[in-house]
């Protein structure tokens, strides 16, 4: 039987980066990931690390609305993203974590 915890993080943060090779279209893209590794940047630079988790997702099945940035659990939800939406996103993780 698994242990059920607690997560450990005040947030954590899902980027899909689904790439469906052009055929559809995708998370991708929108460059999802450099999304990603600029918002782990971002979360390092502010030393959140070990708070927020910056994790890859696979399709969140909005793909039409991607990139897709999920915060959860707060239920924070971005459409639409670029690499240069990533200050937008960390302005919305900043209130979480101040609260805890």
């Amino acid at each position: 039987m698994p242990d059920q915890n607690e997560s450990p993080y005040v947030t954590h943060v899902f980027v899909c980066t689904n790439d469906r090779g052009g055929a559809r279209k995708s998370c991708a893209d929108n460059n999802s990931p450099s999304v990603k590794s600029k918002l782990k940047e971002a979360v390092n630079g502010r030393g959140w690390k070990g708070k927020v988790r910056i994790s890859t997702s696979g399709c969140m099945g909005l793909c039409a609305k991607g990139s897709n940035v999920m915060i959860y659990p707060q239920k924070i939800w971005f459409s639409g993203v670029l690499p240069d939406d990533v200050e937008e996103i960390v302005s919305a993780i900043e209130p979480l974590v101040a609260e805890d």
